[in-house]
Formats: C-alpha cells, structure tokens, sequence
C-alpha cells in the first residue's frame, strides 16, 4: 500500500479521501489556494502546499504545479477527487510520466468517455440501450438544428465535455432552438473550453438512476447496486438515495451488467459510476459514464458497508477488488442531502459569505455529515457553494426519511441563506414519501416545495425578545438574587413599572415592542398582542413558555441581527436602529448584481432601446449563467461594468431610464 498520496482537491471530498487514507496509514499531502489557507483540508493533512491565488485556474486547476508538488513532497500517489481535474486526461497522462499513480482510471477511458457523442458510439457498439438522438462531429448550427427536428422535441442539448448541468437546454420546440444552442455553446466553453454539442431527445417523466462500478487491474468488474438521483434542479442533484425505489431485482441485474459490460468497453480500472435514464415502461438508456468517484458515493457505502475510497486506493496500488459480485450485499436504505449556501426562493442562485454559526446534527451509525468547512469559513464566489452532505440510514425507506428530517431539523447555519427548509419540505412531502419520483419533481410539486410562509410575526417577535433578554442576563455579572434590582433589566426605579420600548424590523417592516419584567418572567407586548413568557437560555438554546406553549428553539444573534432556529425553518429579525447613511437610497432605475461573479456578456450599448424581458447582461456566479433583465421598457442610460469584470452582491450593473420618463 502507498505510504504517501496527494489529494489535488479541496472542500469535503479532499477531507473524505484523507479520513480513509489515515485510517490505513497513509499520510497525506494537501494542496490549497489563497482562500484555502486556513481550510479544513489544509488542518487535517500532514503537510501542504500553496497552489497560488483564489480563481480555479490559477490553483486547482494548476496541473504542472500539482505534478511538481507530488514530486518534491515523494507522494506517490495522487487522488484527483470529483471535479478540477479528476477528468483531465493530461493530468493522468502526466502522472504516469511522472511515476506517479493516478488514483482513477487510464487516460484512455477518460478520453474515450470524456466525449458524451464518443462515448454513446462505444456504447453502441457494446450493445448498450442509448436515447434516440445526435452526438455526431459535424457541428454545424443547421446541421444542429435538423438533427432537432429528426429527433423530436422535447429535446435536451448537452454539452459532449464536463457535468454537474453546465451547457445543458431543454428546448421545447423549433422556434426555441437558435436562442438555447447559443446559450448552451457559450455556457459549455466558458466552463469546459469546448461548444460542442449532443442532443438527445428529453423523456418527460425520465428517473435518473446510475450504477455504481469498480473494475481492477486483473480484467474483474463489479457493480455496488444502484442510487437514484432523479431529484434534481438545474440538472443538478439535490437528493440521492440508494437503493432505487421500486426497481425490479431483475431491471437492477440487466442494469448493473449493462454497466459492467460499458465499464470493460474502455478498459476501464478504479471507481465510476454509469449513468442511465429509466422511464415510466421500465425500459433504461445510457446517459453518461462519469469516471471518478461520485459526490453520493456516500448513499452506496451505507447500504454496502464498503468504503469505496479504500477501494480505489487498494486497487490504485494493484490489488484484486475487494469483493466479488456474489460477495455484494446491500441493507436497508440511505439518503444524502447536498446542503447549499444558495436561496431556494430566488431561483436556487448560489449565495456567499461567513458561516458565523454553524451546528450539525450528531453523527452516528445512522447519521453522517461530509463537510469541508467549520464555523467562521468563508463561502467563496470562486467554489462550488455546497457546504456538506448529510447522509442518514436505516431499515426501510420510510425510516431513512424519518431520520433525514429529523437531522435537517438539528441542522443549523447562520450568516447565509442555505436550502436546509427546502430540504426538509422536499424530504418529508408526500409525493416523495410515496416514491412519485422523476427528474421533474421539484417543478411539478413547486407549490409544496414553496409553501407560502404562514408565520406568526408577533409571537415570533416575542420569542425573540425573550431571547435577547436572557441573553442580557448572562452577560449580567449579579447572578445570585432574582429578586435584586441589579440583577433586574427593567430600568428599574422606586415605586414604578418600567416598560421597556424595543423595535424589530421584519423584511423591512417595523414592529413596536414593550416588556415588563416579573420575578416569574416576562410580558411582552408587540404591536397589539400581548404573550406572557418564561424562558431560560443555554448556550444558544432557548427553553420557554409562551402564553401557556411550551417549545424548544435555537437562535443565533450577530449584531443586531438574530435568527431563530426551529423545525428546520429559520425565523429572521434585527434590532431596529434609527441610524442612516447618504447612500440609503438607491436610484430604482439601476439593476443589481444577485451575487459576486463576474460580468461575461454586455448586451446593450448606452442610448439603446429595450423592452421590458430584455436581456441586458449575462453574469457568472459559482460555474452557473444569471441573465440580468429590463424590469420595464426604456433605455439603457449608463453601463457600470465592462465584460470579464468582476462584481460584488448588490453592485449596480445597468440603469435603465424607463419610457415614461425618457418622454418627460
């Protein structure tokens, strides 16, 4: 076994790799940007490296300096991870050159399924089933465009290079094709230096189900069952569970030999993953064949009792596969939930900044948490936004949701907007519990996934001022005497009550609140609504009663600002303040940046004419593309950022003078 390996990676799966390999007593190199300095990856290693700056490909992407890394470090091994450059066929050319093992598959068999158009011509010549579609060289727009219409619509354009849903269209019809290929050319070089095309046609209830395969040095190949991963939004998953619900012990073995068989196509050595449609019939076709390990390998070790990792790294170093087919097992079921810094209610657009309050359900046999980052990391516009992969199993499918929605429940983060209430709506909904599963659901349930927010401000309010009360009160250095003025926080004064005046401020809106102060707790009036409260609070934990209702919360205060924490949903507030600043206003004409990212596409000049839905400029955030739009007809009075600027949250991009005005 290697003595030494590099991990040319970052985030969780870099920490993953390194908890395996210093189990098995394999130290471990690490590699870091600018912004990684004092990352998790970075602490748990033995040694590491700077790359150079914060942009991917000035770092990460940096293979010459990874090589020449391992090299001086005498790691003779390197773990690519997923993503950067677990897929590069230089990369993996290079090790070899250089004497170091590549822990992944030959150059060749991620050559040959690096081309989606090349891998489905493999495929077919392997006798897998493949979707009716194009994936030929000429890529001509007309030639695109009459294949379109010999496939049928709906149709999907894909990028041939790279994943996670870059350079995809779902195009519903002739009129829409010109607009989604130029979309999805400029989408896929920008994030893989390569335009071209395939097009398949688009299956409307389609479940994405994929096979986990290890082959090794000595012509043996296995497949580890199967996950489901048909949960997705923006052709990215956000739920995966293993194994797939309802699929026949039958379709599972065809499926699982059918990976088998396109696996040894190639050539293949190490840990990929086989990726199929299944329709409504039963009936499977080949997508993709992704050659590294996947980000949910996580669902398929719980149910296998496997650790996929040490099995890359045993058949990296020359060793037989573990286990032979008749030797797999799987047991009960497992769920991973990819938890994001992202605003479900804007679109799912990726958000940034400083995890200042972070609490993680409690790992055990049954609850797992995969995470690159601790309290007081920053989320960076240079990186994917996931911040960690909660992992939970159990017997049946039922309990493995139970336990999913309990652990997204205990799941707390505070100073970014995250998708853990999505999460926990979307694993505890009834469509999903009865296993109405395809690569649609989270449109088709939107109104459910997006229930409208029935919260109860006030009572809300008061749990807030109880809150930062008692957190008053642990700061009060008289703790003995409940009955001492000291140690009282009413402004107290002889022979009077006191009602003390605070104000919170809602999403914009003001609430009036007073409080008087009673030896047995607190009645709090906000607005017009009036709770008697008895609380207690420890650490962030708040214990109260709240007219007669007792409950448990979680809340976190930074500034002025505070956060409840309940069942998974998060309660925001902030401590009014009558303080202003000469920028306060904000010219309503100007357009504004969703996100950091950068500017790749100006598409209106100064004095033009646009129509309200016009595209203005096209942004880049987190390896996804965010259109700004006229919010009404006008014209386009001044340009603030130039392309392949950078812009920060917020930042004015256009102002766009609207008609009526323009008139006057």
């Amino acid at each position: 076994m290697f003595s030494k390996i590099l991990i040319a990676n970052r985030g969780e799966i870099a920490c993953r790799v390194i908890q395996t390999a210093h189990r098995l007593g394999i130290r471990c190199v690490a590699v870091y940007s600018e912004a990684d300095r004092n990352a998790r990856h970075v602490a748990m290693a033995d040694e590491a490296f700077l790359l150079g700056p914060a942009p991917s490909s000035e770092s990460y992407l940096r293979a010459d300096k990874i090589i020449e890394i391992a090299l001086q470090s005498g790691a003779q091994a390197i773990h690519p991870g997923y993503g950067f450059l677990s897929e590069n066929t230089g990369f993996a050319n290079a090790c070899e050159e250089n004497g170091i093992v590549f822990i992944g598959p030959p150059a060749s068999a991620i050559a040959a399924m690096g081309s989606k158009s090349a891998a489905k011509a493999i495929m077919e010549k392997a006798n897998v089933p493949l979707v009716p579609g194009y994936h030929g060289a000429d890529q001509t727009p007309a030639l695109l465009k009459a294949e379109a219409e010999k496939c049928g619509f709906p149709l999907l354009l894909k990028a041939i290079a790279g994943g996670g849903g870059k350079g995809m269209r779902v195009v519903n019809n002739i009129d829409e094709f010109d607009s989604a290929l130029a979309a999805a050319q400029r989408e896929s070089q920008n994030a893989f230096g390569n335009p071209d095309m395939l097009i398949e046609r688009y299956l409307t209830k389609p479940r994405h189900v994929e096979i986990q395969v290890f082959c090794d040095h000595h012509g043996n190949g296995v497949y580890l069952a199967e996950r489901d991963c048909s949960v997705q939004r923006r052709h990215q998953k956000v739920i995966e569970e293993a194994p797939a619900p309802g699929l026949a012990d039958e379709t599972r073995k065809a499926m699982g030999e059918a990976a088998v068989a396109a696996a040894k196509a190639i050539d293949y050595v190490g840990a990929g993953t086989v990726e199929f449609l299944y329709d409504e019939d039963g009936s499977f076709y080949f997508m993709e064949m992704n050659t590294r390990l996947q980000v949910e390998h996580p669902v398929t070790e719980m149910i296998t009792g496997q650790d996929l990792v040490e099995w890359q790294l045993r058949i990296a170093d020359g060793e037989v596969i573990p286990q032979q087919q008749d030797q797999i097992q799987i047991r009960g079921h497992a769920l991973e939930a990819r938890v994001y810094a992202e605003d479900p209610d804007n679109d799912f657009l990726p958000v940034t900044g400083t995890l200042h309050y972070l609490r993680t359900p409690d790992e055990n046999g049954n609850v797992r948490v995969d995470t690159g980052v601790i309290e007081g990391d920053e989320v960076s516009v240079y990186y994917d936004p996931m911040i960690a992969k909660l992992i939970v199993w159990d017997e049946s499918r039922e309990q493995a949701i139970n336990r999913m929605v309990h652990a997204l429940e205990s799941y707390r983060i505070g100073g970014m907007k995250t998708n853990i209430g999505f999460l926990r709506h979307l694993a505890d909904s009834k469509p999903f519990r009865d296993e109405e599963l395809d690569t649609g659901f989270i449109e088709k349930h939107n109104d459910l996934l997006f229930p409208e927010a029935k919260v109860d401000v006030q009572s809300q309010l008061a749990l807030a001022t109880s809150f930062l009360l008692e957190k008053e009160r642990q700061s009060n250095p008289v703790k003995g005497d409940p009955y001492s003025p000291f140690n009282q926080q009413t402004s107290w004064r002889l022979n009077a009550n006191y009602a003390r005046p605070l104000e919170w401020t809602v999403e914009g809106e003001s609430h009036k609140v007073s409080v008087l102060e009673h030896t047995t707790g607190y009645e709090i009036t906000v607005d017009d609504a009036t709770f008697n409260v008895s609380a207690s609070l420890d650490d962030d934990h708040l214990r109260a009663v709240i007219n007669g209702h007792r409950l448990s919360i979680h809340g976190h205060m930074a500034g002025d600002n505070l956060t409840l924490f309940r069942e998974g949903s998060q309660f925001q507030c902030q401590l009014f303040r009558h303080t202003f600043d000469e920028n306060d206003q904000a010219d309503g004409g100007s357009l504004t940046a969703p996100m950091n990212g950068a500017i790749v596409a100006v598409l209106v000049e100064v004095g033009q004419s646009v129509a309200e839905g016009d595209t203005l400029v096209i942004m880049e955030a987190m390896k996804m593309e965010h259109s700004i739009k006229a919010p009404h007809d006008g014209v386009v009075a001044e340009i603030f950022f130039a392309e392949g600027e950078l812009v920060s949250d917020g930042a004015a991009l256009v102002a766009v003078t609207a008609a009526d005005e323009e008139e006057a």
